[in-house]
């Protein structure tokens, strides 16, 4: 597309005045008109690594004037940085280009049912301090988000001080979102926390933008930016843990659905025993057969009657089973264990051939404390996901466990607030100032 229009922006902050202490009383408008040929420019530094002037035309299909503009543009306002030279091609050595990812840092938090990590990272993603503690969802929001307060406070004053200043802000939660309000909705193991203000929690203490998803949806983002995921345009990534929860990378995209809730797997009904009730008041669900929670009471009653000489003995030492304790003497070899984790696997792998026969992913990542419960669930999901699904749609398809770990939901909530600031929505509202910090209006949605 010819690009016709020149439009000017304010001019950089001069020595020792701050960006955002720039006059600029005219609206947003001039952002707006070139946004086509901006973020084209600033995604292929920001996702793909340094690259030349040369190398953005080429990808982009844009002009060497539109991209040389676009290049001043966010080197102005420091999102870019220029490097060494690179090897000449024929002309003039090209000068690489590199996102300034230390132009500021983000706080990012990851809420389990039972645990929570917390991180300080660059505008790349990258861990620059990082936290876990034991932390109950169940609690309420109030103690919860107090805790998640103090476990930022410590790590903003461990250490050097993070560059620059703080841009935004990413919590990720284990339950449904309504991600345009960062509003909980009815989740079934967060008590107290249907519609909490978490959002507003976090922008009215630190006055930045902030951000709030479902914990499986951020933990996906993670796998594609920094993990195994990456280099997949279709994939889904599934949490085992207390719940059970899928994130969906469709065409290299997270997929929310309308409302945010897509995803909310562990609640599809996979047995009519109506003895099966799950916490979110329906029957026969899949988190009630498979999830952490299943597996613990699973162990619990084998220990109790003695089908398990393993889990009886911890019984009797006054231990309550956990899936930890069911993984643990599965691993040794206890036959009721093992028969424990495959049935929660077969499952899994039940609901996951249906996933893959009609959204044909290239790859499915496994994630979450359970799924690290040894090569028998692992073992038992594939088996069943390949027994059961379309020989066409598994031709290609890989199941692997998360290669971050614990890292993978902070590593995405990371890449959910930065990819929300440069958004075409929210790019606008702060780029005349040159940072959002101290703009935490700027994720509230346009009038």
């Amino acid at each position: 597309m010819p690009y016709d229009r020149r439009v000017t922006f304010p001019p950089p902050a001069r020595p020792g005045q701050r960006p955002d202490d720039r006059a600029s009383a005219r609206p947003h408008g001039g952002v707006d008109e070139s946004l086509d040929t901006l973020l084209p420019v600033l995604d292929e530094v920001r996702l793909r690594g340094a690259r030349s002037r040369s190398e953005v035309m080429a990808v982009t299909g844009l002009g060497r004037n539109v991209v040389s503009e676009r290049v001043t543009q966010l080197l102005e306002r420091g999102l870019l940085v220029e490097g060494p030279l690179r090897p000449s091609t024929g002309g003039r050595p090209p000068r690489s280009l590199t996102f300034n990812e230390d132009a500021g840092h983000l706080l990012v938090a990851d809420l389990g049912a039972s645990s929570v990590d917390v991180a300080v990272t660059s505008l790349a993603g990258r861990l620059i301090r990082h936290r876990a503690a034991v932390a109950r969802i169940d609690a309420g929001p109030e103690l919860v988000l107090e805790q998640v307060d103090g476990l930022f406070d410590d790590i903003l004053a461990a250490g050097g001080t993070p560059p620059g200043r703080l841009w935004g802000i990413g919590i990720g939660v284990p339950g449904p979102v309504e991600f345009r309000t960062g509003r909980p909705v009815s989740p079934p193991i967060m008590p107290g926390w249907d519609g909490y203000p978490v959002r507003e929690h976090f922008s009215g203490r630190h006055d930045v933008p902030v951000w709030v998803d479902n914990d499986v949806n951020i933990m996906a983002l993670g796998e594609m930016r920094a993990g195994i995921a990456g280099g997949h345009a279709n994939v889904v990534v599934i949490k085992i843990g207390t719940g059970i929860g899928a994130g969906i990378i469709s065409e290299g995209r997270l997929h929310r659905g309308a409302q945010g809730s897509a995803g909310d797997v562990g609640h599809i009904q996979v047995s009519d025993d109506p003895s099966v009730v799950c916490r979110c008041g329906n029957r026969g669900c899949l988190e009630a057969l498979a999830g952490g929670a299943a597996i613990a009471r699973a162990g619990e009653v084998a220990g109790r009657n003695g089908s398990s000489s393993r889990l009886a003995a911890l019984v009797a030492g006054g231990r309550e089973i956990t899936a930890k304790d069911v993984a643990r003497e599965a691993v040794h070899g206890d036959p009721v264990a093992v028969d424990i984790l495959q049935s929660a696997g077969r499952h899994v792998g039940a609901m996951l051939a249906s996933i893959v026969n009609f959204f044909n992913p290239s790859l499915i990542v496994l994630g979450g404390g359970v799924s690290r419960s040894g090569d028998q669930l692992l073992a038992a999901i594939r088996e069943t996901v390949y027994g059961r699904s379309l020989p066409l749609a598994t031709r290609d398809l890989v199941i692997q466990r998360s290669s971050l770990g614990d890292r993978a939901g902070v590593i995405g909530a990371s890449a959910m607030v930065v990819d929300q600031l440069f958004s075409r929505e929210v790019l606008p509202r702060w780029f005349d100032r040159g940072t959002p910090a101290g703009l935490r209006e700027a994720v509230e949605p346009a009038a």
